[in-house]
């Protein structure tokens, strides 16, 4: 009678190592870089060769004198812009996460609240920023708040869809446990609904820029949105132009910064997301 042999034990699968790692990195940083310096050099022919107006499309070259010519005056309404950014940004997490836990808690609060949800988001924010300014005034908590209603939805979405994402089995074991329904809820539910958070925090963050713009259209006398407004009025595009670029890459590195966060303090949850974020 011979004796078969135990199969072999599965070996854990080793951890990238620190090279690749760095190689990948180096490749989400170098190949979106290039991309846009090639980009731009696109642009500037295109602009020389069949000699496009300034007051049309300027070129590359342009933008960047006359937005350097007036540096100071740009880094000022770049940096109210990214106040009502931020300011926007961390009132709707604040507005977004204990609203999600409300309506993941009970489904006659859900039912009740989400149509309203669907209803802010349905108006149009530059048709409700006049009436903001009329009943809060002209000053800078219109702007918040518009940038509060653009941001807040698809985060309050996504942390809602994370905390009722968590399996069956982990609930019924936690009650089983007699945990509580805030154990419950900081144990199981939340850490579960990490890599939502940060979905949504991503979609949020790039969304405030939108809103904070859109609100500065209306009532601002600072801002890019500002900005913009009054280059074109006066014909200065290659301004307009710059300003446009100045909210493109405070988008993008706001973005990133978000990435980076989720990276360094829940690697777990950023290992599951998709390539290239």
């Amino acid at each position: 009678m011979s004796v078969q042999a135990a199969p072999p034990l599965e070996t854990p699968q080793k951890a990238a190592p620190p090279r690749k790692k760095r190689g990948a990195a180096l490749y989400e940083v170098v190949v979106p870089l290039l991309a846009t310096i090639a980009a731009f050099v696109v642009w500037e022919v295109i602009c020389r060769v069949f000699k496009v107006p300034a007051y049309l499309v300027p070129a590359p070259s342009e933008i960047w004198t006359e937005t350097i010519g007036i540096g100071s005056t740009v880094a000022g309404h770049s940096m109210a812009t990214l106040k009502t950014v931020m300011l926007g940004f961390v009132v709707s997490i604040l507005i977004s996460l204990p609203l999600a836990v409300v309506l993941t808690a009970s489904p006659a609060i859900a039912a009740a609240v989400y149509p309203f949800l669907v209803w802010t988001q349905s108006i149009p924010k530059v048709a409700l920023a006049p009436i903001l300014v009329v009943l809060l005034g002209t000053n800078e908590l219109p702007r918040i708040v518009i940038t509060v209603l653009v941001a807040f939805f698809p985060l309050v979405i996504s942390i809602a869809t994370g905390l009722l994402s968590v399996p069956p089995e982990l609930i019924e074991l936690s009650r089983s446990c007699r945990a509580s329904k805030l154990s419950e809820l900081l144990r199981i539910r939340l850490p579960y609904a990490i890599p939502f958070i940060f979905a949504g925090l991503k979609v949020a963050i790039s969304l405030a820029v939108v809103g904070a713009v859109v609100a500065e259209f209306v009532n601002a006398d600072a801002g890019l949105g500002f900005l913009i407004q009054t280059s074109t009025a006066f014909f200065k595009v290659p301004v307009a132009f710059g300003a446009l670029i100045i909210l493109s890459v405070m988008g993008v590195v706001l973005f990133q910064i978000v990435v980076i966060a989720e990276r360094v303090f829940f690697p777990w949850s950023s290992s599951n997301t998709t390539p290239g974020v």
